[in-house]
């Protein structure tokens, strides 16, 4: 009786862990720098294909390997040109990718988690609670895709020619927590910036983080690429009503993890201090004044996020004059500020409107829903209707 043999799945290997396997069959170290580049640089999926890999490399591969993207189910254009692709993953549940087209650049919002745990009050994934990790394969996967919907492999199939950029910054800054997943948020930032796979500058790849210490303490051992790091309040007593990871890893810990990073790379970066203004919540010029203190002496650059509002949040998006006198008070405090411009809002794109759909295991969904019934019938008890 023959038993079927699970084939690997070579999408997600970074090169030394591509090497090391094609090294098990006997094969030389070239051989996966070369499908490598039949992957990630000409988008090619089937070894057949692969003209300059030996027939009978082929044949192996064929019987022992294969190249298993995630599954699009979905996508979206909006209105200013933004994608929204639903990707399926192996759990079931379905995670949304980004893609921002503008002048010079097209910035690429990828998904480490299909949900999170964190929780944030700003944030429409957090609401549906979590239910995996996502593989490398499923991480990589997502910039395969947009290469492949946006014509951005080498159009050679020889591979003269080189890759069209449409992608060029990446930013993990979808759906979950990334340094909750960080084993395979690292191979996955390997392949990105990888000279034979994707090739993009450690400058233009993004780690987004809510401030989990231990893992950024642990960053310099495994990459180089840039930090963002999802501030949103000036104070701790503040941050732990919005970010609730504060309350294990308080603002003063978080920003000396940080520096410890930064000060680890071979060049002069700074990180980018995210910061979500909420209607009435951290908005008044006070907090600006608090927030211009608390980074006095931590160089980094600050980009300002108004609220973007969702079905389960009550917040609202702040006044435009709340937003200027917010950069002013930064800018007259001698910080780089940028705004970011609300973009793809009108498919659910926007910076915290991402919510595929998640088998979530931790019943915090169920738990957001419950409330949100209970609330609505409480008002129309008290209104009458």
């Amino acid at each position: 009786m023959n038993e079927s043999v699970e084939k690997i799945n070579l999408l997600g290997m970074s090169l030394p862990k591509l090497q090391a396997y094609f090294q098990s069959m006997d094969e030389k170290p070239f051989r996966a720098v070369q499908v490598m580049k039949w992957i990630h640089q000409r988008g090619v999926t089937d070894f057949a294909e692969m003209t300059d890999v030996s027939k009978s490399l082929r044949e192996k591969l064929q019987a022992n390997a294969e190249i298993r993207l995630p599954t699009i189910v979905d996508e979206h254009l909006a209105s200013d040109g933004c994608y929204k692709w639903i990707v399926q993953v192996a759990s079931g549940s379905r995670v949304e990718t980004v893609f921002i087209p503008e002048a010079t650049r097209g910035t690429l919002c990828i998904s480490s988690q299909a949900g999170c745990t964190l929780d944030c009050s700003f944030c429409a994934t957090g609401k549906q609670g979590f239910n995996s990790n996502l593989t490398t394969a499923e991480i990589i996967g997502q910039l395969w895709w947009a290469n492949h919907r946006l014509g951005g492999f080498a159009t050679s199939k020889r591979g003269e020619g080189k890759m069209n950029r449409m992608v060029s910054n990446i930013v993990m800054m979808g759906m979950g927590e990334p340094l909750l997943n960080f084993d395979n948020v690292m191979d996955g930032l390997s392949l990105m910036m990888e000279d034979n796979a994707y090739g993009l500058s450690k400058r233009r790849v993004t780690i987004s983080t809510a401030g989990v210490v231990p893992a950024i303490n642990r960053l310099k051992d495994h990459t180089d690429a840039s930090l963002a790091i999802s501030l949103h309040a000036p104070n701790d007593e503040l941050r732990n009503q919005i970010v609730p990871v504060n309350r294990k890893y308080p603002i003063q810990m978080l920003l000396k993890s940080v520096s410890d990073y930064m000060a680890s790379l071979p060049d002069k970066r700074v990180p980018i201090i995210e910061y979500t203004l909420i209607a009435g919540v951290n908005d008044h010029r006070q907090h600006a004044r608090e927030l211009a203190a608390l980074l006095q002496n931590f160089p980094c650059k600050i980009n300002l996020i108004p609220f973007n509002p969702f079905a389960q949040s009550d917040y609202r998006r702040p006044s435009n004059s709340s937003v200027s006198n917010f950069r002013q008070i930064l800018l007259d405090a001698g910080y780089t500020v940028t705004v970011r411009t609300t973009r793809g809002d009108d498919i659910g794109a926007a910076c915290g409107q991402l919510v595929g759909e998640v088998a979530d295991q931790t019943r915090r969904s169920e738990r957001y829903r419950r409330a949100a019934v209970e609330s609505s019938d409480i008002i129309a008890r008290q209104t009458g209707s």
